[in-house]
């Protein structure tokens, strides 16, 4: 059981708006068991529409449409999906009488082409909108299928085909109350379970490599591998008709996968890796102090985002200037000057000045150069673009990483407190 969602409005074609509604309906279709296997964005233009309300039709079993149900000459999903199906539409006497009433409450005359919202598809189910004026439509009908049985005739393939207001605020309860409840009492059994795998810092192409064998093995198994920010991210979807079948399924998936790639694996429940490093953290009662130059408190950042990270991250400095350097973490100024502050001399006094200023059991530097020019004249002049240094320091001793980052200075900043959490993720491991 698929589904296709049809967001229709030629706004959301232009840089300014975005379709939000579908990633909300996706996740009440997820819910029912039910994957969604087409999004699809369509301007207000009736033969556009036409065409990709016929090519859903006959592609997917739940067609959700959102939007082009109000008044105006552009709003066509009602036309549109009539002339897909081949049905009529009809005028709906309750309808029409309450968008009268909704106006003369108004103390307002209703323009003709409000008439328009009343026309419904011939056999659809009304579905009221307390929240606009535009009432939905829920369609369970048959199509013939083109390929013909064995028999040589065609077979009526079943459809349903829903219509839903395009304002969020009239939408999302719309399809609460009224399409989920009629969904789950109509359709087949069916259940969802999903599991993430997340990895840092390893070639999506690597990934791939050690675990197609495995995850080929699980035909029923829909895995996504997602590359992005420093980490792979592998998604399992499993639809049974049953919770612990699906749930089981997944799992045992999960197991193979997680012995395959063993601790390259960070999550295994979707958790950040921020979340893991204070996880693990907490687990073994240590607290963390930072010393950030190039990344300018980013690695912080990242971390107070966590709720209760305050019980093991003690806080940090962040040490832009050479001065501060020595100021807040007692690196000596002759190392600086000689070095330069992008070297592991200097992120090695670094990690270890934060930790003994603070007291915490773990002290981390980030120093590099970001870009987008070279650094600064002195020792560091003719350094790469990229070049980043992270040291991490505990009571026993001082491990130094040199790295050579890609990308402009976002990226390279982004990837440097990557690589400081799963340096951090490691050494606790």
């Amino acid at each position: 059981m698929i589904a296709e969602i049809i967001a229709a409005g030629s706004e959301m074609l232009t840089p300014f708006r975005q379709d939000t509604n579908s990633l909300y309906l996706t996740d009440g279709l997820n819910d029912l068991g039910v994957q969604v296997a087409f999004k699809t964005i369509v301007g207000d233009n009736f033969a556009h529409l036409t065409s990709a309300a016929a090519i859903a039709i006959n592609r997917a079993d739940v067609i959700v449409f959102s939007g082009g149900l109000g008044p105006t000459e552009d709003d066509l999903t009602r036309e549109a999906v009539a002339a897909a199906l081949n049905i009529t539409l009809q005028p709906n006497p309750a309808i029409l009488a309450q968008l009268y009433k909704r106006f003369a409450a108004r103390q307002m005359v209703m323009p003709p082409n409000n008439a328009k919202q009343a026309d419904v598809l011939e056999g659809a189910i009304v579905l009221d909108n307390p929240n606009g004026s535009a009432p939905g439509q829920f369609l369970d009908t048959s199509i013939d299928t083109a390929i013909p049985d064995a028999d040589g005739k065609q077979q009526p393939i079943r459809k349903i085909v829903i219509l839903l207001p395009g304002p969020p605020k009239e939408l999302k309860p719309l399809f609460d109350t009224q399409v989920k409840p009629r969904l789950a009492s109509s359709l087949p059994p069916r259940h969802l379970a999903k599991r993430m795998l997340r990895m840092a810092l390893i070639p999506e192409s690597h990934v791939d490599a050690r675990t197609a064998p495995i995850y080929k093995q699980y035909s029923d198994i829909e895995t996504t591998i997602l590359a992005g920010a420093g980490e792979i991210q592998l998604h399992f979807l499993c639809a049974k008709p049953t919770l612990a079948e699906a749930q089981q399924r997944v799992d045992d998936l999960t197991e193979k996968i997680e012995a395959e790639m063993e601790d390259t694996i960070f999550s295994s429940n979707g958790e950040s890796l921020e979340e893991v490093v204070l996880l693990h953290l907490g687990m073994r009662h240590l607290t963390l102090a930072t010393a950030e130059s190039c990344t300018g408190g980013l690695l912080a950042q990242r971390l107070t985002a966590i709720a209760g990270s305050s019980r093991y991250f003690l806080g940090g400095a962040v040490v832009y200037s050479d001065a501060l350097k020595t100021t807040f973490a007692d690196v000596p100024a002759d190392l600086v000057a000689t070095k330069g502050p992008v070297s592991a001399e200097v992120a090695r006094a670094l990690a270890e000045g934060i930790r003994t200023r603070t007291g915490a059991s773990l002290g981390i530097s980030i120093t590099g150069i970001a870009g987008p020019g070279p650094g600064a004249p002195g020792p560091d002049a003719e350094k790469p673009i990229g070049l980043v240094y992270i040291a991490l320091a505990d009571a026993q001793d001082t491990q130094v990483k040199e790295f050579r980052l890609m990308g402009d200075r976002e990226r390279v900043r982004w990837w440097a407190s990557q690589h400081a959490l799963e340096l951090i993720r490691h050494h606790i491991l």
